[in-house]
């Protein structure tokens, strides 16, 4: 780290103000109502704003801006999965959320019951599901703090979970709240200030020839192509994610570009996406090779390219599941992620839920729209030579200029930090006021459960920082697709099945809590993707396609009605027992 860099105290800048606000609300948070739900007194429009802050995480800004970087298109399929599970959000979750429930996810689910066994098994999934949604971004983390600070992935992946864990045992839920305010409103910000700057520079042909590079180095020195070079030469030969082959009419250079005809002009030209590959042999010579792979502009701006999208081209059926069963865990994981549920808590009343929702989704939609531009920008760039595709971003704005890079680079740190300490909350939340109660079997006081929390923050943000590093490989929005699959299959069912049918029982809720979780974890722990990118092994997987969604949450829903209609209805029960 060079502390002479003004790029990395523009960085520590961002940090510390983070750590400075959340200390100095911290001091508001005295009571459990105050440290989990900052007494409902959040006004609905920061609220708002604090959930697109909150939504807005590592997999939104890295990993939709890089897939669409390395792929095109297809990775704005992410962007209009996780917009429209809003519309779940506001017109099934919000209202209800915030009548029924008190601090956690699970109040909702046992307002009717008041079940020992919802209460544990909500508490178990809520934990789950928040491990599995940190994962992407300590992952996120480490990938941002590599290139700013020098740091290796797991020492930015440590330091990340240690400043969140901070956050979150000083603070609770008003700091975490303002903190989401202000990162989510300079993410808009600054996305919209880069993107007008990508259309500003316009696109610009490259004049290198587009033919296979082979780089070795080995110990009697560097190969280029096969002809002896030194290491400038290398460095000369080394190519980018991807840049522009040709411009319409055979310019070599567009000048500004308004925000359609950025799509137009690119949808005539000609882009080569770069593919790089590194193998060592046991000498210890390291062969790197790029290798073009040209493609028409319409080509990029089409969906189906990608692997995990290939199903809307291909004719093999499995392809097809795969996208519809990840589409629909987009859909529906959004209104059962626990740390968006448990915003609901901190507005005053059903009103205020409903129009802070709205005001997330004007936010995060505008956001959206800025990630195709900015992962567009870096795929034709020819200036990003990093193959980490959680960078993009970053990156991009690094060709423009240092400080606009270590802004972009804090701004997406600190959506870090608000993302993480939401979650961590909602664990905490989860561990003291549905488990550690309900197998104490008696109400805790304010001090017990804020003090609980606190040790469950730390407990929790440790698992973070391990999964952060073991993961690290793989890309954040992907890993989200996971996360979503399982909170869709676990949280929504019961939810749902709560407010739209009577005959539903504790029992049902319980079994289909469960059966959601299970499965769900089950077939990613046993996917191909989980066994090549995690394990590291060629073979092995059990499960036909990755993504679980389209079997597990519909699994989730015939568990609680078979359950349910198995089971007395909680007011026969209670006749009964009279």
């Amino acid at each position: 780290m060079n502390l002479l860099d003004p790029a990395v105290w523009i960085f520590l800048a961002f940090v510390g103000l983070t750590l400075g606000l959340s200390f100095y609300l911290g001091r508001q948070a005295t009571s459990s109502q105050g440290y989990f739900a900052a007494h409902g007194q959040i006004p609905w429009f920061v609220n708002g704003v604090a959930f697109a802050g909150d939504y807005l995480s590592a997999a939104s800004f890295l990993g939709i801006c890089g897939m669409i970087a390395f792929h095109g298109y297809d990775g704005f399929l992410y962007s209009i999965g996780y917009l429209a599970g809003w519309i779940v959000a506001l017109f099934v979750v919000a209202e209800p959320m915030k009548r029924l429930g008190k601090f956690t996810f699970a109040d909702a689910l046992n307002h009717r019951f008041d079940s020992p066994g919802i209460k544990l098994a909500a508490g178990v999934s809520t934990l789950a599901v928040s491990v599995f949604y940190l994962i992407p971004q300590m992952v996120g983390a480490g990938a941002l703090v590599t290139p700013l600070l020098n740091w290796p992935h797991w020492l930015g992946v440590c330091v990340v979970g240690a400043v969140v864990i901070l956050i979150v045992v000083t603070a609770g839920m008003v700091s975490t709240t303002w903190v989401q305010f202000l990162k989510g409103s300079l993410l808009v910000i600054f996305s919209a200030v880069l993107a007008v700057l990508i259309l500003g520079r316009g696109f610009t042909a490259t004049d290198r020839p587009i033919e296979q590079q082979v780089i070795v180095r080995s110990s009697s020195g560097v190969t280029v192509n096969g002809q002896p070079a030194d290491e400038a030469q290398a460095a000369a030969a080394e190519r980018p994610i991807g840049e522009v082959v040709s411009l319409p009419g055979g310019e070599a250079k567009t000048g500004p570009v308004g925000p359609l005809q950025f799509f137009s002009t690119l949808q005539e030209s000609e882009v080569v996406l770069w593919k790089k590959n590194e193998d060592a042999d046991p000498a210890g010579a390291v062969t790197t090779t790029y290798t073009p792979d040209v493609k028409p502009g319409a080509h990029v701006l089409r969906p189906g390219e990608h692997p995990n999208f290939k199903g809307i081209r291909s004719g093999d059926a499995i392809d097809k599941v795969n996208f519809l069963s990840l589409m629909l865990a987009l859909f529906c994981g959004t209104a059962s992620l626990p740390h968006i549920l448990i915003r609901y808590y901190t507005v005053k009343d059903e009103a205020a839920a409903r129009k802070s929702t709205i005001v997330g989704i004007a936010c995060i939609g505008f956001f959206y729209v800025l990630t195709l531009y900015l992962g567009l920008g870096a795929m034709t760039s020819g200036q990003i030579f990093s193959f980490n595709s959680n960078m993009a971003a970053p990156l991009l704005a690094k060709t423009i200029s240092e400080p606009l890079f270590a802004v972009i680079s804090a701004i997406a740190f600190t959506t870090v930090l608000g993302t993480v300490s939401g979650l961590i909350l909602a664990s905490a939340g989860a561990v003291a006021h549905d488990l550690v109660e309900t197998l104490a079997a008696e109400e805790l006081t304010d001090h017990q459960r804020v003090r609980i929390a606190k040790i469950a923050s730390v407990a929790v943000g440790a698992i973070a920082i391990v999964l952060g590093i073991v993961f690290k490989e793989m890309n954040v929005s992907y890993l989200v697709g996971w996360a979503f699959s399982v909170a869709a299959s676990a949280n929504l069912p019961a939810l749902v099945m709560l407010l739209f049918w009577q005959r539903t029982t504790k029992q049902g809720v319980i079994a289909a809590v469960i059966m959601g979780m299970v499965s769900s974890l089950t077939w990613i722990l046993l996917s191909q993707d989980t066994f090549t990118k995690v394990y590291g092994l060629s073979e092995g997987w059990l499960t036909p396609f990755s993504q679980p969604g389209i079997v597990t949450i519909p699994l989730g829903f015939l568990t609680l009605i078979v359950v349910s209609l198995m089971t007395p209805r909680h007011e026969d029960a209670q006749a009964a027992a009279a």
